[in-house]
């Protein structure tokens, strides 16, 4: 397939960015979007042009580091896939493709495609965890937890926190990742302990950084490459009206 390619191009965060058009050929429609990216960047240092920054990592859908805008969706347009898993032939020969950056205040971008998502990783350390000591490594089946309990832990633990749910949102809300992992943790007797401080200090840290309010359009789980779901948000807000009614946390 022969393909215009229309590339966002910036040279740092406090740079003004632009949109660059690039041509490619004899692309093929088994290659991944990022394959197809290297072989852009491949063509540019040929020419004595600087390659165009993007992230990325295992390229197996795990990591989360894929991520790009393609034609105004993130992760491009097959649900339920992240930009790795992308393959060219959802596209056709002639094809006009847009690739962009996420969006987002709290996402600042380093360069070209590549964004700083560093506030997902200090939400995390501001209560993501199990601090309390609990000795050895139990054994797994020594605390019976109910099959659909247990379920619906591992659907929350399978985020990947690409920030697909942020990009996709109009008001840049992180509310689809930081109710994943408070879910996960909140749902499991593992987590009961430190239950109320964990999703203060989240939520707290959530705002911190600068995400917007949720108002539960939607868009965050329909555009989610793990399929998390709305229900997560529901436990947050559970979970964080009932630590306010007994924290000793007036802020």
């Amino acid at each position: 397939m022969n393909l215009t390619l229309k590339v966002w191009r910036q040279q740092n965060r406090t740079t003004q960015g632009n949109i660059v058009d690039y041509q490619v050929k004899d692309i093929s429609p088994d290659m991944s979007f990022l394959e197809m990216l290297d072989v852009l960047n491949e063509d540019l240092l040929r020419r004595g042009e600087e390659p165009v920054a993007f992230d990325h990592d295992c390229r197996e859908g795990i990591c989360g580091s894929c991520n790009l805008f393609i034609n105004g969706r993130a992760h491009g347009p097959e649900q339920g896939t992240t930009t790795c898993q992308l393959h060219m032939r959802k596209f056709s020969d002639g094809d006009t493709i847009t690739i962009e950056p996420w969006r987002a205040t709290a996402f600042p971008v380093n360069k070209d495609l590549s964004v700083d998502r560093s506030a997902f990783d200090r939400i995390i350390q501001a209560g993501g965890y199990i601090s309390i000591n609990t000795g050895g490594t139990p054994d797994a089946n020594e605390i019976p937890i109910p099959k659909d309990i247990s379920d619906r832990a591992f659907e929350a633990a399978t985020c990947i926190g690409c920030g697909a749910c942020v990009a996709s949102c109009k008001n840049a809300s992180a509310m689809l990742f930081v109710s994943a992992k408070v879910s996960q943790l909140a749902l499991l007797p593992q987590g009961h302990v430190e239950r109320k401080t964990r999703v203060e200090n989240m939520v707290a840290q959530m705002d911190l950084e600068g995400f917007g309010a949720c108002t539960n359009i939607g868009s965050c789980a329909a555009e989610c490459p793990v399929g998390i779901s709305l229900e997560n948000i529901a436990i947050l807000n559970q979970e964080f009206l009932a630590a306010k009614a007994t924290s000793n946390n007036l802020v």
